[in-house]
């Protein structure tokens, strides 16, 4: 009978660092696959070769965990590409212009909370008046003259990262938000579902007054998809590194089908695949997600299965201890800096899909 390792550790001390700790006591149970994805990162993902995508749910950011733990990693060169959701980059604007969030207990009375104009996001808490001065700070940014035309998201986030960054310059409080690390080291950040959060919201209102700003959704799909073809085609590798669900998870994913699928050129799907969940398979939470259902997709690579990790645990719990190890074992990676190569990657894939375009001469039946 084959065994795997002995499962005997000595005790955690004082002197435990982040290596041992992940190491030597992280051996069974999610513990074990969060270990193996932090192996995983170090041994294969964070090469040079690999052109590494991250998908951002759930409120992260105004859990402090933009800054804590995603900045370091993009800093460091370890983040190639982002799909976030609208609301992990709306709040985290809070502490870029000054405004404070506070720890409170789940158990609040809201009733009482909303009588007080306290907003809530489980344990986190702040004043509405965050909210209100922070809208008005992105309606002025987002009515500025480079704002007036249709644009992707990544133009749209890199445009307000060169005022977020110059915000937090001013205010010398040493904090820094994802939108203004991604603006420095030109990291694209996309949103998949352009409408769903403040920032969309604010866009839509001021549509109404004439401002010309609008999101090209054509382009985000096509620009994150000739990211990953262009890492595949330049003979490297896609990691996608999944921080819990949502369209941003699918969004990231879909990019192999894109390729494959509609754009007819010849691929196999995403080479790593690390997911933290807390969702399931069984109820429709991970439908079309976990890496064995994602090879039928097209999504993951069948030859990449063993270097495919699924974790379930909150992204709170996860992402620090990844961050933190990651960064003790890894030396600095070059910077991609995909969003300056935007116009040729999309020349590229342009030109390959053309090529390979699929016919479309079916006959289908019409009725009536």
């Amino acid at each position: 009978m084959p065994y795997g390792r002995r499962l005997l550790t000595g005790p955690i001390t004082s002197d435990t660092s982040i290596v041992q700790l992940v190491e030597e006591f992280l051996l069974a149970y999610n513990a074990a696959r969060l270990r193996e994805a932090c192996l995983l990162m170090v041994e294969k993902v964070l090469q040079e070769d690999v052109t590494v995508g991250v998908t951002i749910s759930g409120a992260l950011t105004p859990a402090g965990l933009g800054r804590a733990a995603l900045v370091p990693l993009i800093e460091a060169g370890f983040i190639d590409w982002i799909v976030s959701t609208g609301a992990n980059l709306y709040h985290d604007m809070h502490r870029t212009l000054g405004f404070e969030l506070y720890q409170t207990s789940p158990f609040v009375d809201d009733v009482e909370l909303r009588e007080q104009k306290i907003i809530r996001i489980y344990d986190i808490v702040f004043d509405q008046e965050v909210l209100l001065k922070s809208d008005a700070y992105l309606r002025q940014v987002i009515q500025g003259p480079e704002f007036q035309r249709p644009m992707s998201t990544a133009e749209l986030h890199y445009l307000i990262g060169k005022y977020t960054l110059e915000r937090e310059r001013l205010l010398n409080t040493g904090y820094k938000s994802v939108l203004s690390a991604c603006h420095e080291a030109g990291v694209p950040v996309y949103t998949s579902s352009q409408g769903d959060s403040t920032i969309g919201m604010n866009v839509a209102a001021l549509a109404l007054a004439g401002n010309k700003l609008r999101f090209d959704v054509e382009a985000d799909v096509n620009e994150t998809t000739g990211i990953v073809y262009d890492a595949k085609k330049s003979g490297g590798k896609s990691a996608v590194i999944i921080l819990g669900g949502g369209s941003p998870k699918n969004f990231a994913l879909q990019t192999e089908p894109q390729i494959q699928e509609v754009m007819g050129i010849d691929e196999k799907g995403h080479d790593y695949f690390i997911q933290i969940t807390d969702a399931r398979p069984d109820t429709g939470g991970l439908s079309g997600a976990t890496p064995s259902e994602a090879v039928t997709w097209g999504k993951v690579n069948p030859a990449q299965l063993p270097d495919s990790i699924v974790c379930y645990l909150d992204s709170t719990v996860a992402l620090p201890i990844m961050t933190a190890y990651v960064l003790a074992k890894c030396a600095p990676r070059q910077k991609k800096r995909l969003y300056d190569r935007r116009q040729s990657i999309m020349e590229q894939l342009q030109r390959d899909y053309l090529a390979n375009r699929p016919s479309d001469d079916v006959e289908f039946p019409v009725s009536g």
